[in-house]
């Protein structure tokens, strides 16, 4: 029994000092603009060990610094999608979705085409989110 329990707390040690407090991760995450930006980076900076989380609006890609001992990427997902924005894991509910301004429905082509025009008219009708 004594053995059991030394092998038990090397183990459980090891498995703690595995953990990385300065886990880094990337992930797809879906959203359109600027005011996407914010609400995904936003959201994964209240997730409790999320150290940094920048998102490109032009590639879609969240990259994360987080400590994998106080969070995990399934729960930072939840997160995302809880405000509205899909991962390629995980794809906010309908309701969720439905909070997202209207400008910023990712899912919907004609919002999608209008923000691709945006890009090329940005400069002239100082439309920037």
């Amino acid at each position: 029994m004594k053995k059991l329990l030394v092998v038990l707390t090397i183990l459980v040690s090891t498995f703690t000092f595995a953990q990385n407090k300065n886990a880094k991760a990337s992930m797809e995450v879906d959203g359109i603009c600027m005011m996407c930006k914010n609400r995904i980076e936003k959201a994964c900076l209240t997730s409790k060990g999320v150290k940094s989380a920048v998102w490109n609006v032009k590639t879609h890609e969240l990259k994360l610094i987080y400590d994998e001992r106080k969070t995990d990427l399934k729960t930072i997902q939840k997160t995302i999608a809880g405000v509205g924005h899909d991962t390629k894991e995980l794809k906010a509910t309908d309701e969720a979705y439905a909070s997202v301004h209207p400008c910023c429905k990712y899912r919907d082509e004609d919002v999608q085409d209008d923000h691709k025009e945006g890009e090329e008219h940005k400069k002239d009708d100082g439309h920037n989110h």
